[in-house]
């Protein structure tokens, strides 16, 4: 293969192979790399801003039986520690973060043995109703296919139902590696790579925004990475021309402190600044029908995040008022409103505040960043 006419093909938004992204990941130099991914973004993001966003993940439950080998927040029913959010809880939360500037939630959970589709359709109206606001960007694959067994459903009549309640987008949780070898390995208890990828595609269909994630860096081939960076691709390739399909994609690494992978298996997070940046050039170029590719400072800091923004990534994710769940593996990384636009423009991009939609928000006269610094 010809580095040449594979980066003259990529600059024309082709589709690459497995076998041509994997030529290019382990024999293009990283500056030619990151040039021709800068140059798609330059492309697909002309305004040339960093974007950013203010929201707050908040947890409907600790409560899962999918026994995932990466996670420490989970709790197994009838724990001491286990809990299911109340609406106190959810009105606290919701008016510090509109307090604080923010317009979402990402809410999600565990795979509840006892919470159906009921719970989260009252849950949602009940926000909504209260909080009309407010967007919820919410579930993701795992826990919509969870529900949908314990409703002896069908994807299409739980997504519907959940966007009648006030559902505004679905994130792409739960996506780890698209390949069934290593979900066996990493989260046995999780919904398939078909049936993720299925949910996804309905969600399309009744025109759910949606975006997709890859975690990697613990048991998957370089092999898998493309697999899963194709079967993206293939499901955004078949989305109704007016849906907006995956708005973006984000990669992060797997964060190892103190989980099963690293005790019981040896799993640790051997990934490098080099090679966590030539994973998001190669995502920009593996993904050309993506438009927004993001940079994961949660995991990988702010040093090489900001690298990333010249090499393919045009968004820095949220300050995330609230993170409960990779934090509990490590990534120790914090950002708030004025300190992420710092980064940006240390990195040499001007910030802009957007929603969940990439619509571009001012930044609210309300925010109070003496509440929200870390």
């Amino acid at each position: 293969m010809n580095l040449e006419e594979l980066y003259h093909r990529a600059l024309n938004f082709e589709f690459l192979s497995i076998e041509e992204g994997m030529f290019l990941f382990e024999h293009a130099p990283l500056t030619e790399l990151m040039y021709v991914a800068d140059e798609l973004r330059k492309k697909q993001v002309p305004h040339g801003k960093v974007t950013w966003q203010i929201d707050r993940n908040v947890n409907t439950t600790n409560v899962c039986i999918a026994n995932c080998k990466f996670c420490n927040f989970y709790r197994i029913p009838g724990h001491a520690e286990a809990y299911i959010t109340d609406m106190p809880t959810y009105r606290k939360k919701i008016t510090e973060t509109l307090q604080w500037g923010g317009d979402q939630l990402l809410l999600q959970g565990g795979h509840h043995p006892e919470l159906g589709l009921d719970f989260y359709v009252q849950t949602f109206k009940q926000i909504k109703e209260e909080f009309p606001t407010i967007k919820l960007h919410t579930l993701g694959p795992p826990e919509i296919a969870h529900i949908t067994k314990l409703e002896k459903s069908t994807h299409k009549e739980v997504l519907t139902a959940l966007k009648e309640a006030g559902m505004d987008s679905l994130p792409g949780a739960g996506a780890e590696i698209l390949v069934d070898r290593v979900r066996r390995l990493i989260s046995k208890g999780k919904c398939g790579a078909d049936e993720w990828l299925a949910i996804m595609h309905e969600a399309h269909k009744l025109d759910i925004t949606t975006s997709a994630t890859m975690m990697f860096g613990h048991v998957e081939t370089l092999e898998e990475r493309f697999i899963h960076l194709k079967r993206i691709r293939e499901v955004q390739a078949m989305k109704p021309a007016n849906a907006k399909g995956f708005l973006a994609f984000i990669a992060w690494t797997f964060q190892d402190v103190d989980t099963l992978l690293a005790k019981i298996r040896g799993v640790h997070n051997l990934t490098t600044p080099d090679e966590y940046i030539r994973m998001v050039a190669i995502s920009r170029i593996m993904l050309p029908n993506i438009k927004n590719i993001q940079a994961s400072w949660l995991t990988v800091g702010k040093q090489t995040a900001q690298i990333t923004l010249h090499g393919g990534a045009n968004d820095f994710g949220s300050i995330m008022l609230e993170e409960n769940v990779v934090s509990a593996a490590g990534a120790p990384h914090r950002f708030t409103y004025k300190s992420i636009q710092d980064a940006i423009r240390e990195a040499g991009f001007e910030p802009q505040l957007r929603n969940q939609q990439y619509e571009w928000r001012e930044i609210p006269a309300s925010i109070q960043e003496q509440v929200i610094d870390y």
